[in-house]
């Protein structure tokens, strides 16, 4: 109880600390949807996750939806999805491929995709079957760009 408690009192101090910047963190090395999910790729392995940007809209992140290992995702498709507190998000992927590895920690934990959602909040890994499709992605610097514009709206 008394961690739960601490995590809530975390949240919602870090919510405060993004509002304040007027938008949320972007990691430069990433590849981001405009559905707020981000893509680290090394090799032919890309990693997914939602952005911290949409994980501040959702609220606390109560449950995850995990796809099976070996469901075949399309870029743009859903695969899964995030519930809050406040509402319940599909989640898309930004690539094509083959899901090789799912963050099962996310099934005790899910509020690490708040706390830490370009880390230890990561949902898939998936096998690209088109690395071509990393170029209709934004970078750092567009996502940010988009997430202000979409925030002023």
């Amino acid at each position: 109880m008394a961690s739960r408690l601490w995590a809530s009192k975390a949240a919602s101090y870090l919510r405060i600390s993004v509002s304040r910047r007027g938008f949320a963190t972007v990691v430069k090395d990433l590849k981001y949807a405009d559905s707020h999910e981000w893509v680290k790729v090394e090799g032919n392995s890309a990693t997914v996750g939602i952005t911290d940007h949409a994980q501040d809209h959702l609220g606390d992140v109560v449950y995850v939806e995990l796809p099976e290992l070996g469901t075949t995702v399309s870029q743009g498709g859903s695969f899964g999805a995030v519930e809050s507190v406040k509402a319940t998000s599909d989640v898309n992927s930004p690539v094509s491929g083959k899901v090789v590895e799912v963050n099962e920690e996310l099934n005790s934990s899910p509020g690490l995709v708040n706390a830490s959602p370009y880390e230890n909040g990561w949902i898939i890994k998936v096998e690209m079957s088109d690395a071509g499709e990393l170029n209709y992605l934004m970078d750092a610097d567009k996502y940010s760009k988009f997430c202000e514009d979409e925030d002023s709206h």
